[in-house]
Parts: structure tokens; sequence; C-alpha cells
């Protein structure tokens, strides 16, 4: 239990896994399916750092973006990817390859489908499992921010603090490159 103390910046989803367990059942499944797409996936860690944070910032959820922020960094993404992860798959300087997995869900959030010329682009890159992993990871996490958009679940330690008013701004402007 290292790090669960009372005001430890380094606590992270005690408000998300605190709002599931007035719902124990839901929690258990939930936790379950989270568990395999968050981190048994078959997918890299960077790879589902990149969908859940472009998701997130498409989703608005200030909580799964702050919390993301984080993990984006520890699984090697620096601050030129997350800024070109505000901006969508167009932004100057992605390798084609993470604009596609980008491509993918703005597409997915957009026509909640990825197109056959994305995903055939994307086949080149990812065998079956990882690309049914890739689909599951954004429904996973779509469905977890609009659960904590409605329920306004506020982050806990440093995500808390990592969303500026900027930041706020530019993500209540954003859409889907599609």
């Amino acid at each position: 239990m290292n790090g669960w103390n009372a005001g430890d910046r380094e606590v992270r989803g005690v408000n998300v896994l605190g709002t599931l367990a007035h719902y124990p059942a839901l929690a258990k499944a939930f936790c379950t399916f989270n568990a395999h797409v968050a981190g048994a996936s078959t997918l890299t860690v960077r790879d589902r750092e990149i969908v859940i944070l472009r998701l997130s910032w498409l989703r608005r959820s200030e909580y799964e973006y702050g919390q993301h922020l984080i993990l984006g960094r520890r699984a090697g993404l620096d601050d030129d990817e997350l800024r070109r992860l505000e901006q969508g798959p167009d932004a100057a300087g992605w390798s084609p390859e993470d604009a596609d997995l980008v491509r993918a869900v703005d597409e997915l959030h957009a026509l909640s489908r990825i197109t056959r010329e994305t995903w055939a682009r994307l086949a080149q890159r990812y065998d079956q499992s990882q690309m049914l992993d890739l689909l599951f990871l954004v429904g996973c996490y779509d469905a977890l921010a609009l659960a904590i958009n409605s329920l306004e679940t506020p982050a806990e330690g440093d995500a808390a603090t990592l969303l500026d008013d900027a930041t706020r701004e530019r993500m209540a402007k954003s859409r889907a490159a599609v």
C-alpha cells in the first residue's frame, strides 16, 4: 500500500475507484476490463498512452488527461508529442505510424469506426490482437470519460494541478480531425 497515504501526490485513480465502489458489480466488471486494456494489452505502453491522451483530449476529460499526462511522460512521450496530441494527426512532426494511431482515435471519436484507409495502414503495423486491443482501449476510455465528465469526478494528486486555464480553454475548443 506504499503511496496510499493521505495527501500523497503520487496517488492516482482513487476518486474514480471511490465512485465505482458505490456499485460493486460494475466496479468488478469494469476493473477487470480496464486491467486488460490498460495493462495486459498487446499494444505498447507508449501507444496506449497516445490513444488515451488523444481520446481524453477529444472527450474533454480533464481528469483522464491529467492522469495520463503523468503516465504518458513515464511511457516516453515528450512535451512536443504531448502538444501534437492536442492538435491531432495532421500536426507537423508525427511519424506516419503515430499519425495513423492518432487518426484512428479521431475517426473512432467522430465516426464510431476506423476508415478502411486508416485500418489498412494500421494493419501493416499491428496484428489482429493489437487491432482489437486498440478498438477496445478506445471504447473503455471513452466510457470512462463519459462517466467521469458526467459525475464531475475531481482529479487527485499531481494530476489535479497539471491543467492550467489556457490548456482547459484549448481543450474546450478541440475537435477531431475528421
